[in-house]
């Protein structure tokens, strides 16, 4: 499952961040932002145009996302449900 999948309001763990390419930018950019393996991330808002940009959070920090970059960052749900 990916971040761009996961239900508003809902919380997972960050798995990974996908890398399309080899120095893919975006991607490093993701991780340097703490999109890192075991961190949890929560979906607070969508916006209301195609729902973009996402608002997500990441420990105190919010960040707004293209779907195209939530896609990159694979997520484990059932991980974050069990901590609850």
């Amino acid at each position: 499952m990916t971040l761009s999948e996961l239900p508003l309001h809902a919380s997972a763990t960050v798995d990974s961040v996908q890398d399309l390419h080899a120095n893919d930018a975006i991607a490093r950019r993701l991780r340097e932002l703490g999109f890192v393996q075991g961190e949890e991330v929560r979906l607070v808002a969508k916006g209301p145009i195609g729902g973009e940009p996402l608002l997500v959070q990441v420990g105190f920090t919010r960040f707004a996302l293209r779907i195209s970059e939530a896609k990159r960052v694979v997520i484990d749900a059932a991980a974050a449900e069990g901590r609850a």
